[in-house]
This record gives structure tokens, sequence and C-alpha cells, in this order.
């Protein structure tokens, strides 16, 4: 190992010192991550058991987490492609992916087959698995990739990833500290609501819409939805500055949740946005169609009061992104979540 990869790897492991819920289990279970490179992807099981994996097949214009599954093993994420009764709406919601609307001009967040031969898109290339880390109660996943313009093929930004999975008692949680290097150039992120970290989830967790709905994806296509039926769907947003349901979307919080039933389980999805990411307290671009991601490079997109947010990475240099995502059974009331919050500033610093 080079010394620059060996120091990285020393930064990496002093983010992701186990937590003292983790350190405290006396039967801890075994995080098994498992490579095939053949198929593109990672899979990862506790006791055996899936948990999500690491895919970047090329059907896709990013490598993605999926699917996520709670401890009991319930599917949360979207189908892909989208199960009968599931919203087929935006084709590039898959998963749990990491990129953005607007780098240099260029769109990394709609990208997917229906925009082919659109200008001005961009796709994530998988580069590498650098590291893997199989342990008691917890697994790490270290990735490289490209984020490349797709007009002339130019790198633009260099990504080094590393994921951390843990299986706490019933619950799960999967770590993201990302680093994002600007290639030859510099890279300046424009004010978008379509960021950053994101995941688009099942019909059940979804909120209940009265009347008829229409979806246009980023070439155009418009899908056009009847009148829903609303039976089973259950889901409800809780920011940390306690705003609900549709009332979260577009405002700023240390974190936000998404509680909601899905094949007979209640569970609570919650995601952490990082004191150190830029511009914290993040922007969360939560839907009632089932897309909940947090975004800390927007401002006017959401809030037309706000100036336009610029966020520049200088040619060679970097900047680091954490979060924190998190799947619970049952309900867990506010003062639990924050509590959970500062655990994982303190774990993540």
């Amino acid at each position: 190992m080079n010394k620059q990869l060996l120091a990285g790897a020393v930064a990496s492991f002093a983010l992701v010192a186990a937590p003292a819920a983790l350190l405290a289990q006396k039967d801890a279970p075994q995080v098994q991550l498992s490579l095939n490179k053949a198929e593109q992807r990672v899979d990862i099981t506790v006791d055996g058991k899936p948990f999500t994996s690491y895919i970047w097949p090329t059907t896709l214009k990013k490598p993605v987490l999926f699917p996520l599954r709670s401890a009991a093993g319930t599917e949360l994420t979207r189908g892909f492609p989208p199960r009968p009764g599931e919203r087929a709406d935006h084709p590039h919601h898959v998963g749990l992916w990491f990129n953005y609307g607007d780098v240099g001009g260029v769109d990394f967040w709609n990208n997917s087959d229906a925009t082919a031969g659109k200008p001005k898109m961009g796709t994530i290339v998988q580069t590498g698995v650098t590291h893997l880390q199989n342990g008691k109660g917890q697994g790490e996943l270290d990735v490289t990739t490209d984020w490349i313009n797709d007009d002339d093929k130019s790198v633009m930004l260099k990504e080094s990833t590393r994921l951390v999975f843990r299986a706490v008692g019933d619950a799960r949680i999967i770590d993201r500290i990302s680093t994002l290097t600007a290639a030859t150039k510099p890279v300046t992120f424009g004010d978008s609501k379509e960021g950053m970290y994101g995941m688009r989830l099942r019909r059940q967790l979804e909120m209940p819409v009265k009347g008829p709905a229409e979806f246009t994806d980023a070439s155009g296509k418009v899908t056009k939805v009847a009148q829903l039926d609303n039976t089973g769907v259950t889901g409800n947003y809780l920011t940390s500055e306690g705003k609900e349901g549709g009332a979260a979307w577009g405002t700023r919080s240390n974190w936000c949740a998404l509680t909601g039933t899905v094949d007979n389980e209640e569970v609570t999805i919650v995601v952490f946005d990082h004191p150190g990411n830029p511009n914290h307290p993040a922007y969360w671009h939560a839907r009632d169609y089932g897309l909940f991601a947090v975004n800390p490079l927007g401002a006017h997109g959401y809030d037309p009061k706000q100036p336009e947010a610029h966020f520049t990475i200088d040619a060679g240099k970097s900047q680091r992104f954490v979060f924190r995502v998190l799947l619970l059974h049952g309900k867990p009331t506010a003062a639990e979540l924050e509590a959970r919050y500062k655990d994982f500033t303190k774990d993540l610093q």
C-alpha cells in the first residue's frame, strides 16, 4: 500500500470508530461483504441474511445501494424495475444513491437510459473496489468512481467513498464518507433542488395523496396517474425542527425521518446530515411520492427568498460529505432520534 493510500485509510478509519452501542453488544452479528466483479456488485449480509447490495450495472448511470432491507428483512426501496402497482416515474430513482443535478452545468441526477443523447448529462463510473472488511457488527467497503461529462468524456470529479454497514439490535446503519476531488479544473455546483444523497422508497412509504397525479422525467416524458388508491400507504416525514408531512420539503434541519408500515412491519428511515458538511443544516428533498433526499448544496431551488447557492471545489482540491442512514423497527420519538443524531456526530467527527 502506498503512503497516500495508507494515509487515506488511516484517516477514514478514524472517522468510523465503532459507536458505544456497537461495542456493548456481547454477541454482535457477523457483517459479511462479498465481491462479485462479473456481476458488478458487492453483497452485504448480516449473519447470512441479505441487508443490501452495492451495484454498478451498465443499465444505471451511477452506483447505488439496492435494495435496502430492515433488520427483519423487509424491502424498503422501490423495485428495479418497479414492482406491479408501484409508480414507474423518474427511472433514475433507484435504491440509495449519491449525485447532483448541476455540476458545472452537467446533470448527474436525472441521467438514465431515458435521457440517451440528451446534452449536458453526466455518468458516475465505478473505477475500483479498494477495501473490503468483514466483522462482528460492522463491515466496510471502500470504492472509487469518476464523475464523467457525457458530452466530452472528461473526468470532472474523482470520488473516494467509504461505506460502513452496521447491525445493532433491530437497527441497520449505513454511513457514507465521500470525498470529491476536482480533477483538472475548478468545479462549481450550481443551485439545484436535485441532490444529493437520495433514495426512492416503496409505495407503502409514500404519503397518501388525493386526486390524480402527473410526473415528468428528465426526458420530458409525462406519466399520468389517475385517482390513487391509498390503501396501505402510510408514510409521514418528521424533521429535527418539528416539520411534519409535506411541510418537511424544502426546509432545513439536522435530520429527517420517514415512518410507515411495510408488509405489516412499522419502520422508520432516518437520514442524518453531518455538521461538517457544507451549508449545514441541509435542505430536505422529501417528496410525498417516495423520494427522500438530503441536499447540502441547494437553496434557491427550495426557497425562492434565498440567494442562489454556488459551491466550488478548486482544481486538485477536495470536499468531504458525510451522511448516515438509519433503518429502525418501530417509531422512535423525536427525543430518541435527537439522541441518535448526537451519537452520529460523535462517531463521525
